[in-house]
């Protein structure tokens, strides 16, 4: 099969596409012919390995997973002995490494199938972006109906998907966004959207409860003076590439964990995790039309470079999209 390899952290530019084996699946693991992939902000932070401090973990002169991407949507070719709900030929979508390429072997438990009504397309720019939006609205800042909530970074792929889940959970929402992307978040629901190159939204005086920050471009302080008393201030990575970092967003989750216990605010960190339930449920809201993928542009399996590059430098609006 072709698949985009890296050998070293490295640009866009650097990948190349090689043939590799076709991976077998464990038996917990489905093998999808991936028929679209979609980039995430994971993707060139891997690329890259930025920030440094996290080659620790990622690999200290290259990443250990060669092939990059995260998202998918396929059909499933092969099924392992433990997996049960799952078959050859079903329609899924879901979260793995190495997507970036013509086949994918994926855990059960972060795949889920497709609806009828939802595209690959559609499917592909779900998973990650997806579920780190609902799980920071739901299971980290607990949102309830009737609160305000800002979101900062909210034409990006989490924060389209935030803005609409937030109107589904009957939310006040606040999008921060550049100039170009106003119109943009405006139609996926926002009530007020604040254009970050004429406002600074940390000068507000009206208060939110949340405030779900997808760039870590302010301070903490910055973040908090435009909380409520008990409000929630929700962190991610994310951003562009600049160069590389040593900390990068991880500066403000230290900082976070340092102020907690004395703040009455809370000061929470979001994970990018991907589930079976997640899915299932984003799967639903889509297919009901409550939450539609923003796709901002689509690349043939051969542009898989020019897609990245265009996430990393261009500061892409929604998702972008890779079909395989």
């Amino acid at each position: 099969m072709k698949a985009w390899i890296q050998d070293r952290y490295c640009s866009a530019d650097e990948l190349e596409l090689r043939d590799v084996d076709r991976p077998a699946p464990g038996a917990d693991q489905v093998l999808v012919r991936v028929h679209a992939a979609s980039v995430n902000a994971k993707d060139w932070h891997l690329m890259h390995g930025d920030p440094k401090l996290m080659r620790m973990s990622m690999g200290l002169r290259g990443p250990k997973a060669k092939i990059r991407g995260n998202d998918f949507a396929g059909r499933i070719e092969a099924v392992g002995s433990a997996v049960k709900g799952l078959h050859v030929g079903d329609e899924v979508f879901g979260e793995t490494d190495g997507t970036f390429a013509e086949y994918a072997c994926a855990r059960a438990g972060a795949v889920a199938r497709k609806p009828a009504g939802v595209t690959f397309e559609q499917a592909a720019a779900i998973p990650v972006a997806g579920c780190t939006a609902l799980m920071g609205l739901r299971d980290v800042a607990r949102v309830r109906s009737g609160q305000k909530i800002l979101i900062n970074g909210a034409s990006g792929g989490v924060g389209t998907f935030a803005v609409q889940l937030a109107k589904v959970y009957d939310l006040d929402v606040t999008a921060v966004c550049r100039t170009r992307n106003v119109d943009m978040v405006r139609s996926l629901g926002a009530d007020h959207v604040v254009d970050y190159s004429q406002e600074d939204f940390t000068r507000s005086e009206h208060p939110y409860d949340v405030v779900l920050d997808l760039v870590g471009n302010k301070s903490l302080s910055e973040f908090r003076r435009v909380l409520t008393p008990t409000g929630t201030l929700v962190l991610s990575g994310g951003g562009t590439y600049n160069g590389g970092t040593f900390f990068g967003p991880m500066s403000l989750f230290f900082q976070g964990r340092a102020v907690s216990r004395f703040i009455q605010h809370r000061v929470l960190e979001l994970p990018a995790v991907v589930t079976t339930e997640y899915l299932t449920a984003l799967g639903e809201l889509a297919e009901s039309g409550k939450v539609v993928p923003a796709i901002d542009r689509t690349y043939p399996f051969a542009e898989t470079r020019e897609a990245i590059r265009y996430l990393e430098v261009e500061h892409a609006r929604a998702k972008v999209v890779i079909t395989v």
